[in-house]
């Protein structure tokens, strides 16, 4: 028990509150940033200033001096650092030496200042001139045997600009393999949300948190991933709205919030967030809201058998949705047993959802990865829409489903082209405007990539931000896939494992941060975002660029896009977008008319200006032409192949002091966490059955079909508030574990939210 209590103590302050602010100096100190650092906070996500790299949640039309987080200010203090990495500290370590060091470690080292190759014979970055980086990555291009040998990948942290032209280049090469960071969060809501509502986006604005009566939060912690969030939950708790979440962990944002721009908060213990907190299993929200389901059409049977008015939106059912007499029978045929068994949680709790939800007038369902990264994450979409539509809950004042994203550009990626599966009419435009013809045949997303690598069909690798390999399932193998490949490129602001897993040729290509001047042809540019409900605004950095060496993200495509074609595509003027990003926006304009129109003017409104959302209308452009009703027949998440009897389902996680694979400390905390990631969260009663003791060596193992051994040794057991059957452990350490083969079928989402492992002792 020793062992465990030098890991773990529970934290029962609450989130938000003197520890975020005391954390927020901390990185600032950290960095040596406090007076370059404080002038940046209070620029982040202003109508003037820039857009904070962190997450997407939306800025307020009436902002504060204050709109940032704890964990914003983490990211912008680690962007605007005063710690470089120079060209002479390549010359102290070869790549070999750096790939011992954690994570954590090479994001110490600070921001990158200058381009860099990789020189085989020592084994070290030398610096190369970005005409000759460029160079380099043409030979290569033209070098391949079919456009197809090539992979495009985005970081949702790339500006809707650069990502324009990153589409609009891998399309001229020949190609539509566009694997992005979404395909390993949010793909389940780009392909099994339009099944349901016609759109792969949210249909609920900040606006509708004001008025809703129950906000169902569902496989999302805001208190880590979104902080910002908390300021709109702990709003409508205080006002009254009931929020119920579902989640396997008690994270502490969701129960106990005190916002440091409350003053009240401050002196106080904050404000209760959860009305209901259901602790349901890895992998049982389905069978969850199934659950939920049942009941409202029970409470409609009863009212109707006893001559009142029923809680279903007959009106609203019948103009609206399609198929509800099928997901009624579905409903019907569903055992209450193996609801009660997949989820966790029992009749009496689903039946206090069921009620919160048929009192309500309006209700918002918020969700985030914990439902979408799932071998059925696009199914437990779909269930969250079925619930939805049974009240009427989409396309009026405070209801609707709000996908809470990651990255703050993930969204407006896939909206300007980033998308390996695009849309006819998309392609047709790009023909039309810039007058080629573009490839019509899918590409890769993230997993056919790496399947790609692995067959070795892929030789170039040119990665717009993100750390790939560190992110992605299968780490050893996607790792030995990556140094096949004839040349990665890697556009970052910092150094990570991605740079040291690497290619026969490598290059790292140093660019501005966001929060960084953008200075062209003397003429200072901005960039937009698409936030989480599809708001696109304008982003200007203020700070000086921490090297003259760097280039911006949009200069860097431009720059690839001139090598690569110096006598083909001459009507595009490359040279004209780097000097004056306007004209990227007008091009944008120019092939998506509709979304877009009016592009340059709108951008300048403070705020920004909403993309249509036609779901937020009740248009729905699906087959039916109506909402649909979508049956997942079952509730099980997928069972071990070999029945294992002491199979555990393993959900990854983040950690307080993390953004994605950003390592900000080895410390969670508001799990109460502390100096160490390697560590396994378990119910007691499961460690029990493994003669498992609380700060025990253990090891977990994948449960799997293939004769891929996948073990990660060493982590310490924590006794923890979790359901049993389920276990948590921190990503990208366990990334190890999880086989490329385990994935949505639909969206190809590796399912990194359920894992089956065993748990075993090291003795």
């Amino acid at each position: 028990m020793a062992e465990q209590d030098e890991f773990f103590a529970p934290y029962d302050a609450p989130a938000g509150g003197w520890g975020a602010l005391a954390a927020t100096a901390k990185a600032l100190r950290r960095q040596s940033v406090v007076a370059r650092g404080s002038k940046a906070l209070l620029a982040a996500n202003q109508p003037e200033g820039f857009d904070c790299p962190g997450c997407a949640w939306p800025d307020p039309k009436h902002t504060s001096s204050f709109e940032f987080c704890e964990n914003g200010a983490k990211a912008i203090a680690w962007e605007v650092t005063d710690k470089r990495v120079t060209r002479a500290f390549f010359e102290r370590h070869t790549v070999t030496e750096l790939l011992a060091e954690t994570d954590l470690w090479l994001e110490e080292q600070g921001r990158l200042t200058e381009p860099m190759r990789y020189d085989a014979a020592t084994d070290k970055y030398v610096p190369i001139a970005w005409n000759e980086a460029f160079a380099t990555i043409a030979r290569h291009i033209h070098a391949m045997d079919h456009p197809d040998q090539a992979e495009f990948y985005v970081s949702g942290r790339t500006s809707n600009e650069a990502a324009f032209l990153f589409a609009l280049l891998g399309r001229l090469v020949g190609t539509n393999n566009f694997p992005d960071c979404s395909n390993m969060c949010h793909e389940p809501t780009s392909r099994g949300l339009p099944l349901s509502i016609g759109i792969g986006k949210g249909t609920s604005v900040l606006e509708d948190f004001e008025h809703a009566d129950m906000i169902l939060n569902i496989g999302q912690n805001p208190g880590t991933n979104s902080p910002r969030a908390m300021g709109t939950l702990r709003d409508a708790a205080k006002r009254g709205a009931r929020i119920v979440v579902f989640n396997p962990l008690r994270e502490r944002a969701l129960e106990q919030f005190a916002d440091p721009k409350s003053t009240q908060d401050m002196l106080s213990k904050g404000v209760k967030i959860a009305h209901l907190y259901c602790q349901v299993k890895v992998g049982g929200d389905a069978a969850a809201l199934k659950g939920v389901m049942k009941l409202v059409i029970e409470a409609e049977r009863a009212a109707k058998a006893e001559g009142r008015s029923g809680v279903l939106d007959h009106d609203f059912i019948a103009a609206h949705t399609h198929g509800f007499e099928d997901f009624v029978a579905d409903l019907d045929a569903t055992d209450w047993a193996d609801i009660i068994e997949t989820s966790g949680l029992d009749r009496a709790t689903l039946q206090q959802v069921a009620d919160i939800y048929c009192e309500a007038k309006s209700v918002i369902l918020m969700y985030g990865m914990g439902i979408t990264q799932h071998r059925h994450g696009s199914e437990n979409i779909q269930q969250c829409v079925n619930l939805l539509l049974l009240r009427g809950n989409i396309g009026r004042p405070g209801t609707g489903i709000s996908p809470v994203r990651g990255h703050s550009n993930v969204q407006g990626d896939r909206t300007v082209g980033i998308d390996e599966k695009p849309t006819e009419a998309y392609l047709d435009q790009l023909a039309k405007v810039f007058k080629f013809e573009p490839p019509r045949a899918h590409g890769h997303g993230v997993v056919t990539s790496i399947e790609a690598m692995i067959r070795g069909e892929v030789r170039v690798f040119l990665a717009m931000g993100g750390n790939f390999v560190a992110a992605v399932p299968d780490t050893p193998v996607a790792a030995a896939a990556m140094r096949s490949v004839a040349l990665t490129v890697g556009v970052n602001t910092k150094l990570n494992r991605g740079h040291l897993v690497h290619g026969k040729e490598a290059l790292i290509l140093p660019c501005r941060a966001r929060s960084e001047l953008d200075e062209q042809d003397g003429v200072l540019q901005s960039v937009t975002v698409e936030d989480s409900m599809s708001f696109v605004h304008a982003s200007g950095g203020l700070l000086e660029p921490v090297s003259p060496d760097l280039m911006s993200e949009v200069a860097i495509v431009c720059g690839m896009a001139k090598a690569i074609f110096p006598d083909r595509y001459t009507h595009i003027n490359w040279d004209g977008y780097v000097a004056d990003y306007d004209r990227i926006r007008d091009d944008i304009e120019a092939v998506y008319p509709d979304l877009f129109h009016d592009f340059n003017r709108r951008v300048r409104q403070p705020g920004g200006f909403r993309l249509r959302n036609p779901a937020s209308e009740r248009i729905w452009h699906t087959k039916s032409g109506r909402a649909n009703f979508l049956v997942f027949k079952g509730v099980a998440e997928e069972k071990s192949r070999n029945n294992e009897p002491k199979v555990l389902r393993l959900a990854t996680l983040r950690s307080h002091d993390q953004y994605n694979t950003t390592i900000y400390s080895n410390n969670d905390r508001y799990r109460g966490i502390t100096g160490t990631r390697m560590v396994v969260l378990m119910n007691e009663a499961d460690m029990m059955e493994r003669g498992i003791m609380p700060g025990d060596k253990i090891r977990l193992r994948t449960i799997s079909t293939d004769a891929t051994l996948r073990v990660v040794e060493n982590l310490t057991a924590i006794k923890y508030n979790i359901p049993r059957g389920s276990v948590g452990a921190y990503y990208p350490e366990t990334n190890a574990l999880l086989p490329l083969s385990h994935h949505d079928e639909l969206a190809e989402t590796p399912a990194a939210k359920s894992i089956p492992v065993l748990a075993e002792a090291m003795g």
